[in-house]
């Protein structure tokens, strides 16, 4: 027996636009310019906040944003993350490459443990499916840790 589904385009319309913030085409060059946008234009989603946001930056191929997405409020230490949910949002907004950005409410950006085990899943899953992971991002009051400039990315 087959299965046949069939989706209206009204309503893949509505799964593309869920929970899409548009942005102004602000390229991204280094960490520091995503920690800049993080704390001014993303503060809704990091500022004083006291659970974890995890959001996805959707670039371009010349590394412009595209989109932000908020996959996953969790709690005070941490926050889900299923690599199905990140890139279906890239593959519907037709993402190049990903920046991987949250909050860290305690207010020190330290690397936590899951941190590297979601981040090592998303950068496989990237490869996969040809959407790279330029970054990870961890906002904290005291600052940020990225990846890329630790060099695990």
């Amino acid at each position: 027996m087959e299965y046949k589904s069939y989706v209206s385009w009204s309503r893949l319309m509505v799964v593309k636009d869920s929970g899409r913030e548009a942005v102004k085409r602000y390229r991204i060059i280094s960490s520091k310019d995503i920690y800049n946008l993080a704390t001014s234009t993303l503060s809704a989603y990091f500022g004083g906040h006291d659970r974890e946001e995890f959001i996805i930056i959707l670039l371009d191929g010349k590394n412009r944003m595209s989109t932000i997405h908020s996959v996953s409020v969790g709690c005070l230490t941490s926050s889900i993350v299923h690599p199905r949910e990140v890139f279906k949002m890239a593959i519907l907004g037709n993402a190049v490459s990903l920046i991987l950005c949250h909050n860290h409410p305690s207010g020190d950006p330290a690397l936590s443990p899951e941190d590297i085990e979601i981040t090592k899943r998303l950068v496989a899953g990237g490869e996969i499916l040809g959407i790279k992971i330029l970054d990870h991002i961890i906002i904290g009051e005291q600052g940020y840790v990225s990846f890329a400039d630790k060099g695990w990315l």
